[in-house]
């Protein structure tokens, strides 16, 4: 018999890298009432200060970090207070790249910031987890994996390479850890926020669903990730996208 929604993860403790984002509050918010002591790791103080005051200070800490290095990875989830049982890997960036050959930066970042720090936070996650069977990382694709990105292709390779490296981690970490990802498609989040703007009637159009996604949509679908109804299921990437992708 499944646990009560409000004891599912009691006792645990859960990292939610990008926490302080649409995603990353929302899954905070389903992680504490299923009992879970929950650690917010994310580079805008301001967005931890929103958080901490939407979602209350009981079984909720947070850590100012942007995960840049595996240093900085190792730091922040040591934040969490003990062993962790689930790292939700939420963080990164999403620029528009104009491809011009003498401005590489926003390329450099896309990697960085949605792919490499993937990779260290695993790292250091997995030293510091509870090898049995039960501990869980959650990474961040997005439906720009399946369909490429006209104005945002380094965002796009990267997405795709969370992939990848899901399927990678999920074979190394094995039995002990599972390793799964998420691939979000159009969501209302602040990220989403220009683009939503500029041409969200037609990108509405193209969803089969006809709408918008709603963070709590993508939250529910990490907690079935990170639960023991999951306790099956590594190497795969889960699209949350209305149907978007299957047009």
């Amino acid at each position: 018999m499944a646990a009560p929604i409000g004891s599912a993860f009691a006792g645990q403790r859960v990292a939610i890298s990008g926490g302080a984002g649409g995603i990353g509050r929302a899954s905070a918010r389903a992680f504490l009432d299923a009992g879970a002591h929950v650690l917010l790791i994310d580079p805008d103080a301001k967005g931890l200060d929103a958080a901490r005051e939407a979602l209350g200070t009981a079984r909720l800490a947070t850590w100012h970090s942007d995960i840049a290095t595996p240093a900085a990875c190792a730091e922040a989830l040591d934040k969490a207070g003990g062993t962790i049982d689930a790292l939700v890997h939420l963080a990164g960036v999403f620029e528009r790249d104009a491809m011009d050959p003498d401005a590489h930066g926003v390329w450099d970042r896309a990697i960085a910031a949605n792919l490499t720090n993937a990779y260290d936070m695993a790292i250091a996650f997995a030293a510091r987890a509870e090898r049995s069977g039960a501990a869980r990382i959650v990474l961040t694709s997005s439906v720009a994996y399946h369909r490429g990105s006209i104005e945002y292709p380094g965002y796009a390779a990267a997405k795709g390479g969370i992939v990848s490296l899901t399927r990678s981690l999920s074979r190394r970490f094995a039995p002990g850890i599972l390793v799964n990802a998420i691939a979000p498609g159009l969501i209302d989040t602040p990220m989403a926020a220009e683009v939503i703007a500029k041409d969200g009637e037609q990108r509405r159009r193209q969803i089969p669903l006809g709408r918008v996604g709603r963070p709590e949509e993508v939250a529910g679908v990490i907690l079935f990730l990170c639960g023991p109804d999951s306790s099956y299921v590594t190497g795969q990437t889960i699209t949350v996208d209305g149907g978007l992708t299957n047009t």
